[in-house]
């Protein structure tokens, strides 16, 4: 489980002068990190994997630590923003042996059908966004927006050229953060047929020119 500083439920404005933002995730947040990633995004994954013990442990075996900003607040993980090169990306370790290790055959194989769904691959001199994360107690306070410009200086750092990223239709408080950060609509898809199944009905394509 993950733990804030606020658990006293006290709040002070110099709590976000104290968070460090950093690339990779320390080994030993890995647990956190995934909790952090279940608490954002765990409805979305259930589709695919509606046990939460095994959508954990596969997360927990998956992730590419080295593929993230992590934003740090007294020795506690509380905000994370996964990406994807050419080379790897923050779940590029949930292959289809994995999802057959830790799901059995009938349920990988539909895991495997559902993600591909999601599937979104880096192009040359491109980084792929692949999802912030924020702990529920922290959200509101900037911190979103913090680590999408931690990815936007590893993308000048590293000379990529363009950061991409998908946001879904009814997520408008993300896509406002990323009109906000100079991102811009490069395709919209709509897929009604699956808003059953997904939980949405379409989604639009944004891009940042670094």
């Amino acid at each position: 489980m993950v733990k804030s500083a606020l658990d006293n439920g006290t709040r002070s404005h110099l709590d976000n002068d104290k968070i460090i933002y950093q690339l990779g995730i320390p080994e030993h947040f890995r647990a956190a990190a995934v909790e952090l990633f279940d608490q954002a995004f765990g409805e979305k994954f259930s589709v695919a994997i509606n046990v939460k013990e095994k959508r954990m442990k596969l997360l927990f075996d998956s992730f590419i630590l080295d593929h993230a900003i992590a934003a740090i607040h007294n020795d506690q993980l509380i905000g994370i923003a996964g990406f994807q090169t050419p080379k790897a990306s923050f779940t590029s370790g949930m292959t289809y042996e994995k999802l057959l290790t830790h799901l059995g055959f009938l349920n990988g194989h539909w895991a495997v059908l559902i993600f591909s769904l999601f599937e979104r691959k880096a192009l040359t001199n491109e980084l792929v966004m692949d999802g912030i994360a924020v702990h529920k107690k922290w959200r509101g306070r900037g911190i979103g927006g913090q680590l999408l410009e931690g990815i936007i200086n590893y993308a000048q750092k590293q000379q990529y050229q363009t950061i991409r990223l998908d946001v879904i239709d009814i997520n408008n408080k993300a896509k406002k953060l990323y009109l906000q950060k100079g991102f811009q609509v490069k395709k919209e898809e709509y897929f009604p047929y699956l808003r059953w199944l997904l939980g949405f009905a379409g989604s639009t394509t944004m891009e940042y020119r670094v």
